[in-house]
């Protein structure tokens, strides 16, 4: 029987693969404390526990009409951003899939009524959400899988805690052991292209709002404590401050660790800090002793049956 033996909201900014100098430019002589939490995540985490497969949920993969789950024996080839070629440029990726446990996820959609499909298709793009964390968390690791799960864009939060709930389901009955990553940010909003450059520094002063900023906050101290579920029964306030993906990355997460009925505290890997406007962090959930809750069942839903009657 498998479990998720740990699991981590964790940042996944450009900055963190550009040269120290570079970094240290943007941010008044001071390296990023994103970095530093990554070494030490991999020290500390990554390189000591046992597991076999990664499992990224990665908030810069938009599907629409479904989730999708990569399945491919292997992905390699050089990574060029479309969003920062100047700063993300023909960055070498190589690790292998799990294609038993992606097209296993896919199968437990139905029983959660959603809609999940595995894709190996060698030619499916790869984001920098995926590849700059395994530059820091898998490589060096040739033995363990990596695959990632996108977001969908027109998902609610009661449809990404479904894709939770099935991927859940699916590590339960493989026998894999699994830690999962949910990539992004917190509160997600840009400064304008004109103000940009004024707000590159990693100073909590630079999130784009004071009340972005509290509301983040807040969220900490409940993540500290363990309190997944007022995370969850405060979604809709969250939502104003336009969090990455809508959240998409953390709610799958937890749906897969039992959504309210987790209390896994969060450990910090680095400070809260600001990238352009936005809310970065490292935290990891440690397994707890006796592991995870299980998903959570989801009741029929005459919408699914209907549409795929």
């Amino acid at each position: 029987m498998g479990e998720v033996v740990g699991a981590g909201l964790i940042a996944h900014v450009p900055t963190i693969v550009l040269p120290e100098e570079t970094r240290r430019e943007l941010n008044h002589g001071e390296d990023s404390t994103l970095v530093s939490g990554l070494h030490r995540l991999r020290k500390e985490v990554f390189d000591v526990l046992d597991y076999d497969t990664v499992v990224v949920l990665d908030s810069h993969w938009a599907t629409t009409v479904e989730f999708v789950v990569t399945a491919q024996q292997r992905r390699a080839g050089l990574f060029t951003s479309e969003e920062l070629p100047r700063g993300m440029c023909r960055r070498p990726y190589d690790f292998p899939g799990d294609p038993a446990l992606a097209h296993l996820i896919a199968s437990k959609g139905a029983e959660h009524s959603t809609w999940i499909t595995a894709i190996d298709d060698d030619h499916l793009p790869i984001f920098y959400a995926t590849t700059n964390l395994w530059e820091f968390l898998g490589q060096g690791l040739p033995e363990k899988r990596w695959i990632s799960i996108g977001v969908c864009q027109t998902a609610d939060t009661e449809d990404n805690l479904r894709l939770g709930r099935a991927l859940g389901d699916a590590i339960a009955s493989s026998d894999r052991k699994v830690l999962l990553i949910a990539s992004g940010a917190m509160s997600h909003t840009f400064w304008p292209l004109r103000k940009l450059r004024d707000h590159e520094a990693a100073g909590a002063s630079h999130i784009f709002t004071p009340e972005a900023y509290a509301a983040d906050m807040e969220r900490l101290s409940w993540f500290a404590k363990g309190d997944h579920a007022r995370v969850l029964d405060t979604m809709p306030e969250f939502y104003k401050y336009k969090p990455e993906a809508r959240f998409g990355h953390y709610l799958m997460m937890i749906g897969a660790l039992g959504e309210g009925d987790c209390t896994a505290t969060g450990r910090q890997y680095s400070e809260y800090e600001n990238s352009v406007g936005t809310g970065q962090v490292h935290l990891w959930f440690d397994r707890p002793s006796g592991g995870f809750p299980r998903p959570r069942r989801t009741a029929p839903d005459p919408d699914y049956l209907r549409q795929t009657a």
